[in-house]
């Protein structure tokens, strides 16, 4: 939501000459800047870092967010790159085979279920390799800049947008999807106005949305964890190796097991941060705040 045009381009500009090295050298004066100005990212930054790193006093940790907005604004110049077709950036898959073996198995699609880590276009752009298409579950896009430059529901890929402004929410047309077979991909890390539930995380009591699992149990299919992170200067990891299967059972008995599924999506969520703790890009105080 920051990003605009004028932005945008002179990152683009500096790729175009100086290679990814060079547009990577603006971010270190951009990131000072946000550092410095913008209040609300930091102080949700220093909290996270709090809980990651609680040996890591308060200087520490202002230098742990600097770092971490830096990460973030690589994230973005990959993710620009690779959606203009920068094809020098490598793509490792974990956990592909397993996915392919659920794929073909009873010809239903399933559930991705990720959150604000990593980078988006590198795991978008390794699930083309499933060579199914890709339903995103998100809110309409309200910065045309980034929209843009990122080339976001072009046409040009198997990528199709399911908004879930409508009063269902959207669950229609993803069942719809399933059933075809294709790739259902929900964010699980921001409630906004979808029911949730709290789970353990990081030492605290966060409040997880759970719309993955209840249309996981609807539409009796798996939820696939998908997670990607930065792993060298062009090189990604995309793991989709946790595998949580479909809350079963009544009533009762489902409510607990969603309950466990959502603790099980929080756990993983642990590791990833553990292994890559400057690519989480949440930048909300999620121990504090209901969003």
């Amino acid at each position: 939501r920051r990003g605009n045009r004028l932005g945008f381009w002179f990152f683009r500009t500096a790729a175009r000459i100086f290679g990814l090295g060079g547009s990577y050298g603006l971010l270190y004066f951009v990131a000072l800047y946000y550092l410095v100005f913008d209040r609300a990212p930091v102080a949700a930054s220093m909290a996270y870092f709090g809980r990651r790193f609680p040996d890591h006093g308060i200087i520490r940790r202002v230098l742990d967010t600097y770092l971490l907005f830096v990460s973030q604004g690589k994230s973005l110049i990959d993710r620009y790159a690779m959606a203009a077709g920068y094809g020098d950036i490598a793509l490792e898959i974990r956990g592909y085979d397993k996915v392919c073996e659920i794929l073909a198995k009873d010809g239903k699609g399933l559930i991705l279920l990720t959150a604000h880590v990593g980078n988006w276009q590198a795991a978008m752009t390794a699930l083309g390799r499933f060579d199914r298409t890709v339903n995103l579950m998100m809110r309409p896009e309200d910065n045309a800049a980034v929209k843009n430059a990122l080339n976001i529901d072009s046409g040009e890929e198997r990528v199709r947008i399911i908004f879930t402004d409508d009063s269902l929410g959207g669950v229609i047309e993803a069942m719809k999807a399933i059933n075809r077979g294709e790739l259902v991909s929900i964010m699980g890390d921001r409630t906004y106005s979808f029911s949730a539930a709290e789970a353990s995380f990081l030492g605290g009591e966060v409040r997880f949305p759970y719309g993955a699992f209840t249309l996981a149990a609807a539409a009796q299919c798996p939820v696939v964890v998908l997670l990607s992170a930065k792993t060298g200067v062009k090189k990604y990891l995309v793991d989709v190796s946790h595998i949580i299967p479909a809350p079963a059972g009544g009533r009762s008995g489902r409510d607990e097991a969603m309950k466990d599924s959502l603790q099980e999506f929080a756990r993983i969520l642990e590791e990833y941060v553990a292994e890559y703790p400057y690519q989480w890009f949440v930048f909300r105080d999620i121990w504090r705040s209901n969003y």
